[in-house]
């Protein structure tokens, strides 16, 4: 008499049960890594939209002051100046960005050295 889960339908259900399971977790680690990923950017988008709000405030306040300050021998350099000043910040703002965008993102890392560990460790079964 054979014990139940014993034989070859008992290995191949095992089988596939460790296989569904390795999948499931690799999924649950992918919508995890996604999430977080999600959280990140949004967090990011807030605290940059504040910081662009009180910069952009401080710097209309400064350039007030300063134009201000000369207004009655120098006010055209002045705000000339302060405009350069600016428009210079702001190209190296584009350029930051830029870099930051073409750097790219490690979405998915994690899961995808899971996989390839996976990958490995069933090639070391099969050979």
């Amino acid at each position: 008499m054979q014990l139940e889960g014993s034989g070859l339908f008992g290995s191949v259900k095992r089988l596939l049960g460790s296989g569904v399971s390795v999948v499931s977790t690799r999924i649950e680690l992918l919508a995890n890594e996604w999430e977080e990923e999600r959280l990140r950017l949004a967090r990011m988008l807030l605290f940059s939209m504040a910081a662009l709000f009180f910069l952009a405030t401080g710097m209309l306040l400064l350039i007030a002051l300063v134009v201000m300050v000369f207004w009655d021998e120098h006010r055209i350099a002045a705000v000339g100046i302060l405009s350069l000043i600016c428009l210079l910040a702001g190209g190296g703002m584009i350029v930051l960005v830029n870099g930051l965008l073409t750097r790219g993102t490690k979405l998915f890392s994690a899961s995808l050295a899971e996989l390839a560990r996976d990958r490995e460790l069933l090639g070391e079964r099969h050979e």
